[in-house]
Formats: C-alpha cells, sequence, structure tokens
C-alpha cells in the first residue's frame, strides 16, 4: 500500500503502482488538509473577483460570471477542452497520469473538494482509466486537453479503458457502483491546469529509460566479450581519471558484468607479448577496437547522468503543486500565476530523448560491428550460421535496427523550443511537454527494439563460435534465458514473432546488473 499525501512519492512508490499493482490510500492528514482547503476557498471566494470562479477563462478572463452561472463555467470548461484526437494513450500511462494528478492535489493548495481525490483514488486502484487521447496539450495552462478527458470521466461522462475494452463512463460506474463528481467550486479548472500528463508519462519514460541503458550496458559488455576486446577501456583506472559520475557508473557495471570470462583479453599479456617479439612489424590483432566497442563508458555515462538529471526534476513535479491560482490556507490569500507551464519536464523529456536515441545509435554500430565480417574478422556475413549466399541470417534484420535508429533521430528535435503562440495569445509561449513526453517513450519504444535485435545477434555469435563455457556467469544466463524463447537458427525463417519475443523480454525483465546498485570501484 502506497500512502499518497503523507509524504513525497518516489520514482519505486510509482513504479510499484503502475508495475507491481500495489494499491494507493489517502493519508488522513493530508485528506484533512484538502478539506480546509476547500472550506477556506469556499469562505474567501465570497464577494471577491477570483480568476477561474467568478471570471471566465484565459483571454475571457475580463467577463465576470453571474452566481447562477458559476458550476456550469466548470461543466462547461471541462466538456468544451475535451477535445483531443489521435491515438488513445495506453493504460498504463493514464494510470500513470491519475497518480500524478492525484498526487498534485492531496499538497492542498488546489482548492478542491475531497470527492476528487476520493473518486481518483477509487479508478487508479480499480484500473478504470479514462479514454485520453495523445494530441492536444501545449503544456502551458498545463496538459489541458489531456485532463479535461479525465475531468470528463469523473464526472461520469466521456469513455473509459476497463480490461482493454473502451466503455461508457456511465456503464462503468453503474457496475462498480460509483458516484460522479459533483463541482462544488472550482473542481473543472482545478483539475485541468496541472502538468499532470506529461508529469506521469515522464516517470514511466525514466522507469524505462533506467532499465534500457542497463540492458544497453549489458550488451556492449557482451559484445565486446564475444569479439575477445581487451580489458583496459573499461577498467577501473582508465575511467577515474575522468571525472563523470555516469561514466565511472558504467565502465564499473561493465566491469560486473564480464567478471569471470575468458574472452576478455588482458592488455598486458599483449605488452608481454611485445616485449618477448619485438622485431614483429605488423600487429595481427587490432591493438584498440573500434569506438562503439571501445567507448562504451564515455557514450553511455552521459546517457546516465541524463537520466538521473531528469529523474530529480520530474520527481520534484510530481510532488509540486501544478496548477493556477494557488489556493493558499496557510497564508489566507489565492496567489495568480504559472505553475501549471510545463517547461521543466519538457526540457528534460527533450534531453532524455536525445541521450536515449544516441544509445539506440551505439547499439546499431554494435550491431553493424558484428553483421559486417570486413570489420569483425571473426563472424560469417551477417552472422549467417546457414549456407552463406543461399541463407541471410540476420540481414533482414539489420535494416529494421537501421531504419528505427532513424526514426529516432528525427524524432530527437526537441520541443522545447517549438513554442506556438494560441488561445488569442494568452499563452504566447507554451512547452509543448506533453508532445515531448510522448515523443521520448516513442524514443525509448524504439530502441528497445534495436537492443533485442543486437541481443539476437550476439546470440547467434556465441552460437557460431561455441563458446558458451567461456562466458561470464551474467552473459551466460542471459544467453540461456532467453535461447528460451529465441532459439538458435540455421534455415531463414520469419523473425518478427521472435522479434517481439526478445522486446518484450527486455522490458519485463530486470538486468542483472542495477546502475543503482554498483559503486565505482
Amino acid at each position: 500500500m502506497i500512502l499518497v499525501g503523507q509524504s513525497a512519492l518516489t520514482l519505486n512508490d510509482f513504479s510499484d503502482v503502475l508495475f507491481k499493482q500495489k494499491s494507493i490510500a489517502l493519508d488522513e492528514s493530508a485528506l484533512k488538509k484538502v478539506n480546509t482547503n476547500f472550506n477556506f476557498l469556499q469562505d474567501f471566494s465570497n464577494n471577491k473577483l477570483i480568476y477561474g470562479i467568478n471570471t471566465g477563462f484565459g483571454p475571457m478572463a475580463q467577463y465576470k460570471i453571474r452566481n447562477e452561472d458559476l458550476l456550469q463555467l466548470q461543466y462547461n470548461l471541462i466538456r468544451s477542452h475535451s477535445s483531443g484526437s489521435g491515438n488513445l494513450l495506453p493504460a498504463l500511462l493514464v494510470k500513470a497520469l491519475m497518480i500524478a494528478r492525484l498526487n498534485s492535489l492531496m499538497q492542498a493548495f488546489s482548492g478542491v473538494h475531497t470527492e476528487v481525490v476520493e473518486l481518483l483514488c477509487s479508478l487508479i486502484n480499480k484500473n478504470i482509466n479514462p479514454c485520453i487521447y495523445e494530441h492536444g496539450g501545449v503544456g502551458a495552462s498545463g496538459d489541458l486537453v489531456q485532463l479535461a478527458h479525465l475531468s470528463l470521466v469523473l464526472i461520469g461522462e466521456g469513455e473509459v479503458l476497463f480490461e482493454d475494452k473502451v466503455y461508457p463512463t456511465a456503464e462503468i460506474y453503474m457496475r462498480f457502483g460509483i458516484k460522479p463528481l459533483s463541482i462544488h467550486i472550482r473542481e473543472g479548472i482545478a483539475i485541468l491546469n496541472g502538468t499532470s500528463a506529461m508529469t506521469g508519462i515522464g516517470m514511466v519514460n525514466i522507469i524505462q529509460a533506467r532499465k534500457l541503458l542497463e540492458w544497453s550496458v549489458m550488451l556492449s559488455a557482451m559484445t565486446n566479450e564475444i569479439v575477445e576486446a581487451f580489458d583496459d577501456h573499461f577498467s577501473y583506472e582508465l575511467n577515474i581519471v575522468k571525472h563523470h559520475t555516469g561514466q565511472n557508473r558504467v565502465a564499473a557495471m561493465f566491469r560486473k558484468t564480464l567478471k569471470g570470462s575468458k574472452m576478455i583479453r588482458n592488455r598486458l599479456e599483449q605488452h608481454l607479448d611485445h616485449a618477448v617479439n619485438p622485431d614483429q612489424p605488423i600487429v595481427v590483432d587490432k591493438v584498440q577496437e573500434y569506438y562503439s566497442l571501445r567507448c562504451v563508458s564515455q557514450v553511455l555515462g552521459p546517457v546516465y547522468d541524463t537520466i538521473v538529471h531528469a529523474e530529480k526534476i520530474v520527481v520534484d513535479e510530481l510532488n509540486s503543486v501544478n496548477d493556477n491560482p494557488i489556493i493558499d490556507h496557510i497564508n489566507k490569500n489565492i496567489f495568480h500565476g504559472g505553475n501549471f507551464h510545463g517547461d521543466y519536464v519538457s526540457l528534460e523529456m527533450d534531453k532524455l530523448k536525445i541521450a536515449t536515441t544516441k544509445l539506440s545509435m551505439l547499439s546499431e554500430r554494435q550491431l553493424n560491428y558484428l553483421l559486417n565480417e570486413k570489420l569483425n574478422q571473426k563472424f560469417p556475413p551477417f552472422m549467417n550460421l546457414g549456407v552463406l549466399g543461399v541463407n541471410f541470417g540476420m540481414q533482414g534484420m539489420q535494416f529494421t535496427a537501421t531504419s528505427t535508429v532513424a526514426e529516432n533521430q528525427t524524432l530527437s528535435f526537441p520541443m522545447y523550443v517549438h513554442s506556438i503562440p494560441n488561445n488569442n495569445d494568452n499563452q504566447d509561449i507554451v512547452s509543448m511537454g506533453c508532445n515531448a513526453a510522448i515523443m521520448t517513450r516513442q524514443v525509448i519504444a524504439n530502441s528497445f527494439e534495436v537492443l533485442s535485435i543486437q541481443l539476437m545477434t550476439v546470440l547467434q555469435g556465441i552460437d557460431y563460435l561455441a563458446c558458451q563455457e567461456k562466458l561470464a556467469p551474467d552473459s551466460l544466463a542471459l544467453y540461456t534465458e532467453v535461447r528460451k524463447i529465441f532459439p538458435k537458427f540455421i534455415e531463414d525463417t520469419p523473425k518478427y514473432n521472435d522479434l517481439k519475443k526478445v522486446n518484450a523480454f527486455l522490458q519485463e525483465t530486470t538486468p542483472a546488473i542495477s546502475f543503482n546498485k554498483i559503486q565505482e570501484s
């Protein structure tokens, strides 16, 4: 059970609710503060002009609203802004969005009735997810369109995703005996004005990016292993003189993954061999590996650092009050501003997708090295274990990897600097944060596909060399586990279903080495 409102939610809390199906509960003391905050607003707003309560919204704030229209104003806001389009967000992302919105409202500075947070909590625990569309939010004044669709479901309208099917909200509410939300004062604008769509999706992105990086380090290590690379490029001594946390953490993961390997070569032995044969004019083996093999800690180190920083920023946003105005019952005032602006999340998502794209580019280059016999001088062309010229091995799979990395490169254009004024120029600079988060999610998903193809190729390479007994224990364990779902192949067969299975394995399995559990030594 995860308590919401008691203390700041962590990435692990978030992950436990989404991926381990832990239920949530509302902290009683925090719930009392929500009620106190609502009561303050109810008293304070009498006979005062307050934005979004007795005024219009945005550029129409100059219009006063009659008392008899105050509640209808909130319903009109919800219904008019339920205008999303494109694909429905997957249920996982919608649940993440709801957790983020609930946690913000539980900070007790939004002036909502306790009905709102209690209903949100119930929907989250029952896995009833509003139908919310990808397109619509510009990320300032919050994720207005996405959160409008959330609000629409809260008032009992629209549709929901339940057990992988779309139902009218009213039907599901009737089935579970759920009472729709009633508007009391400003529940409409309080739910719409916020960064919870980009934040929820951003949290999922960070969870997945961490796992992706761990797999990237492991597959980079195994690629070095099967080509019998030298050990000094991931040594403690080489990396420690470069003062970056990420680089040293990646190198440490590398060393732990390859511990016990009988294939990695010791650089000192090459030095000694040269001392024995000083007049040898040509060194048969490359003295140094290609960059995609020996610069892994320098390439993936910045990816690590980017993920760590993104986690801090997005978790801070998760635990922040991000709507407008702020209802402050402590200081007995209401403050107007722009806490709904999503620049913090937008920038971090752009940085994360750029870093992830670079990770996928590294994987593609390692894959190309393994498939090009002229480069590796070790394996048959395209890791073809059949008859050369008749069979094709991994040739078709390489096209998919190359194409997918190219898509990542295009998707990496930053949304953060792509503001378009709208809303009669009231929103004259916006974050496009939800777009950034959704595009980052696609880049991460694409990168899992590329790594899956790399893993399939590495396994074929292990079988070609018949080197299982020489592998490091972690490498052998991964080889054994994945071969259960992707057997060695010689004759050509369609590979798309194999790719799906390996991709699902990587996304659902925790790697043996976690970068949060390893020291730099």
